[in-house]
């Protein structure tokens, strides 16, 4: 095994923590910032948030501010970005774990056929 492949795990964790961390500030900040920009409830805040990242957008909730729309299109693509790259390292860890117990089965079998 390289070293390269001993760190992999230790760097994919450190990337899916740091993913975490600006999802969650993403998710966090930015229903903070609707609350006291536009003065919606924490509720409506937090489901504009949401359906904004999800590219849902239902449209029951409009930004009045030209500060909350400029924040919105930031929303918008920071977060969508973001989502989408967390989303692709989760796949990536698991198809990684599907690989490596593959591998394993493969290795097992092979040393029963050599016992046998």
């Amino acid at each position: 095994m390289s070293g390269s492949d001993e760190n992999a795990p230790s760097r994919r964790a450190a990337i899916f923590g740091a993913l975490t961390f600006i999802a969650l500030s993403i998710l966090v900040g930015s229903t903070v910032f609707f609350h006291y920009q536009e003065g919606w409830a924490w509720i409506d805040a937090w489901f504009f948030t949401v359906t904004t990242i999800s590219t849902v957008g239902y449209g029951n909730l409009v930004p009045a501010t030209d500060l909350g729309k400029i924040a919105t299109t930031v929303l918008i693509f920071s977060g969508i970005g973001v989502f989408g790259l967390a989303a692709t390292q989760i796949a990536d860890q698991l198809v990684s774990r599907r690989v490596h117990l593959r591998e394993r089965q493969k290795d097992a079998a092979a040393t029963d056929d050599t016992k046998g």
